[in-house]
């Protein structure tokens, strides 16, 4: 790509977390499997492109999810781009984990779910429709790939529309976080979240915009 932007321009990312899911109200791990939207989730795609309307991106990215893709397309048809996928942007796979309660997992599968809740971060998973990775395994996916986005478009403004974990490894990317120590962050659906890439490094500018989601809400209430 031929590159016309100053080398000193820091690339713009704003990281997209999908709208909401009927798994994600349920708390049930979704994983690799593939679910659409909810009703809501529909409802905050639309408000996250109105949020948006006025930003310009050069490029658009989804995660080959469904709940992903469909999230960036409300974005994308509002301004008339078009939608790269890309599947290293995908959620964490926790193999037998997919499809469960969280309460099911803790049930059927002690001792992993004890290593995970502990942050085991090479601890393996059980088998199940998909493969498991560790979270040392997803978080070496999903930060190159944001990183490559960035390092073939310099300069330019990326909108990534991605998942809570794929947020999360941004997130500690930028801020240097050890990857065993807890979320105790927010990791919000279909918040904005921006970062900037200077020198290949990530920089966390802000997080867990979701003001544009209260204003239906605000109206039913009036």
């Amino acid at each position: 790509m031929q590159n016309d932007t100053p080398n000193d321009t820091p690339t713009r990312i704003v990281l997209i977390r999908h709208g909401e899911t009927a798994w994600n109200a349920e708390r049930r791990l979704q994983g690799h499997l593939d679910i659409d939207l909810n009703d809501e989730g529909r409802r905050q795609a639309q408000a996250l492109a109105g949020a948006l309307a006025g930003e310009h991106f050069d490029v658009l990215v989804s995660s080959d999810l469904a709940r992903a893709a469909q999230t960036a397309k409300a974005l994308g048809e509002s301004r008339d781009q078009p939608l790269y996928i890309d599947g290293r942007l995908r959620e964490r796979c926790y193999g037998g984990f997919e499809g469960l309660l969280y309460s099911e997992i803790e049930a059927h599968f002690p001792k992993e779910f004890a290593a995970w809740q502990a942050r085991d971060v090479d601890a393996e998973l059980p088998p199940g429709q998909n493969q498991g990775e560790t979270f040392r395994q997803f978080y070496d996916r999903v930060v190159p790939a944001i990183l490559g986005w960035a390092e073939d478009n310099p300069g330019k403004s990326l909108a990534l529309v991605a998942h809570g974990g794929v947020l999360e490894c941004a997130y500690r990317a930028a801020l240097g976080l050890p990857l065993e120590t807890p979320r105790d962050f927010k990791v919000l659906n279909a918040s904005i979240n921006r970062f900037i890439v200077r020198d290949g490094k990530l920089e966390l500018v802000s997080w867990g915009e979701v003001a544009h989601l209260r204003p239906a809400v605000m109206d039913e209430l009036g």
